[in-house]
């Protein structure tokens, strides 16, 4: 199979760290395969940068797992001709013995000769607004729980506001439940 891209990197990201695989062309036509484990704080994954620069990486892929991703994306972003986030349904490896350093070099090949399609990131802008969007829900997620708490207990205690106030936290209704 025809090897595209000539240096890459394959991530196996997980919450505490990161094993990556680098591939680069070696003597006599040979692939040399360099693997290396980092930590996922700040100055471990601009360890893992420096590194991948040194290596004269072009393009990195890595698994996307929760959001363990996230932060490694952040970093990687803008510095390298492409980084893609993959699905991890589709780099499944086969059945068998399975290593984190397995995971990263089975990436890295699958890179170099471009069979991975990266998941949609969408730019920072709309990532800021997804992120503000998503708290604000929770935000109030979070007070429709309070209010229905707040109606159950006046529930529970004989106390009927609901049929006499339509909005039990609205302006008569925290008036006639009292300062």
């Amino acid at each position: 199979m025809e090897q595209l891209i000539e240096r890459c990197a394959g991530l196996d990201v997980h919450q505490a760290q990161i094993t990556a695989c680098v591939r680069v062309p070696g003597s006599g036509g040979r692939v040399v395969e360099t693997v290396e484990t980092f930590g996922t704080t700040t100055p471990d994954l601009l360890s893992m940068l420096d590194w991948l620069k040194a290596l004269a990486v072009s393009d990195v892929a890595m698994e996307s797992t929760g959001v363990y991703w996230k932060p490694v994306y952040y970093v990687l972003e803008g510095q390298f001709r492409d980084v893609l986030v993959v699905n991890a349904a589709h780099v499944k490896h086969v059945p068998g013995r399975k290593t984190d350093v397995i995971d990263a070099a089975w990436i890295a090949q699958l890179l170099a000769h471009g069979l991975l399609r990266g998941s949609f990131v969408p730019p920072p802008p709309i990532r800021e607004l997804r992120d503000l969007s998503r708290y604000r829900k929770s935000l109030t997620e979070e007070r429709n729980r309070e209010v229905n708490r707040i109606h159950k207990v006046l529930e529970e205690a004989g106390v009927k506001l609901a049929t006499v106030a339509s909005d039990v936290m609205g302006v008569c209704g925290r008036a006639m439940m009292g300062p």
